[in-house]
């Protein structure tokens, strides 16, 4: 009996080789996301908040008043998309849209009280997520990825 089929026989999976994957900066940040959005999930669970919406709350509360199309653009959602998110963080109570005096046409977005309430929350539960990747990664690596991750979001 080979070896490999003894440890396929006792439940034990051989090693996987992920060939030249190894060596692809894209697949290692997609495995990074995907722990990073797994502890995140686990974090935001009991708010039922996907990163998405945390996201758009974030700027939102940042930038009141800022366009809808506005928000969308400088977070990389697609406007189809975050009609979506919008419309669930409106119906859960958390957002409102207000037509702009400018233009009609546009919606402000602005938090609501409830809103705001739930963004000291959420950013307390961001603040321990964060924590628990810099405790992976010690403290010093985790600051030094900031860096060249933003060039790499600026554009190749």
């Amino acid at each position: 009996m080979k070896k490999n089929d003894k440890d396929q026989s006792q439940g034990e999976a051989p090693p996987i080789s992920f060939g030249p994957l190894e060596k692809r900066l894209g697949y290692a940040l997609r495995r990074a996301q995907l722990s990073v959005f797994s502890d995140f999930f686990n974090a935001f669970a009991q708010s039922e908040i996907r990163p998405a919406q945390y996201s758009v709350l974030t700027i939102i509360e940042s930038n009141p008043g800022l366009p809808q199309g506005r928000v969308a653009e400088v977070l990389g959602i697609q406007k189809t998309n975050f009609v979506g998110i919008i419309s669930e963080l409106e119906e859960r109570g958390f957002v409102r849209r207000e037509a702009s005096r400018q233009d009609r046409r546009t919606y402000g977005l602005y938090l609501t009280a409830a809103g705001a309430r739930l963004m000291k929350k959420l950013h307390q539960t961001a603040e321990e997520h964060e924590q628990h990747i810099a405790d992976r990664l010690g403290e010093a690596e985790y600051r030094r990825l900031f860096e060249p991750l933003r060039k790499l979001a600026d554009g190749l």
